[in-house]
């Protein structure tokens, strides 16, 4: 479960920002200052920074700074109101990886969030299955398994949304001829052969839970 350490002073949007972040997946350690972020670092291990900028005792450009001086390489993301160049221009100095301004969708973060961790952590693993989610590989007991192409995209939207619902339109989408009987016998045949724990959503898709 990817690690991320959330620096936000305002109540309120770490709240909502903590609760979305952890119905995903991700494990959420929150700071409502500098100070609490930089002993939080010292810590703990993360997979990702999201600090926002104009927060009390250490603010997060300094932080980061100071992290980065240190040797700590680990992703970070800010989140600011700042809109202006020359802030923007210091949090890229300060070796940031992305710099995303408030307001802002909730979705485009997790996309942003996604996409860079799983450039640094391409491999997902589920009970004896290990998956290469950059190039839909799929590895059982360190052996490459072959699938068909239809039952690997579904394969690879089951894993890619651990935990979620996903619609039955979206496994449609990646079907060469698709109905729910169809679907129903892909799922199958998935689950009798990995012990995958998917549980249909009756009437409205499949969702893949942790084991």
């Amino acid at each position: 479960m990817p690690k991320i350490l959330l620096l936000e002073d305002d109540y309120l949007l770490s709240e909502t920002l903590k609760s979305l972040l952890m119905g995903e997946g991700f494990e959420v350690v929150h700071a409502s200052d500098g100070e609490e972020a930089l002993t939080y670092s010292y810590e703990t291990s993360f997979d990702l920074y999201l600090f926002d900028i104009n927060v009390p005792l250490l603010n997060g450009l300094d932080l980061l700074k100071l992290l980065r001086e240190s040797g700590d390489a680990t992703p970070a993301f800010f989140i600011s109101a700042y809109k202006d160049i020359q802030t923007i221009t210091k949090a890229f100095d300060s070796a940031c990886d992305d710099y995303i301004k408030k307001p802002f969708e909730f979705d485009e973060l997790l996309v942003r969030i996604k996409a860079h961790i799983l450039k640094k952590n391409p491999l997902l693993a589920y009970g004896s299955i290990t998956y290469d989610l950059l190039n839909k590989r799929l590895f059982q007991n360190e052996k490459e398994i072959d699938l068909g192409s239809v039952e690997k995209e579904i394969f690879d939207l089951l894993l890619r949304n651990l935990n979620q619902t996903i619609l039955k339109e979206q496994f449609f989408d990646v079907m060469e001829k698709s109905s729910d009987s169809a679907l129903r016998v892909h799922i199958t045949k998935l689950k009798q052969r990995f012990s995958l724990q998917v549980i249909n959503v009756k009437g409205i898709g499949y969702r893949l839970e942790k084991i």
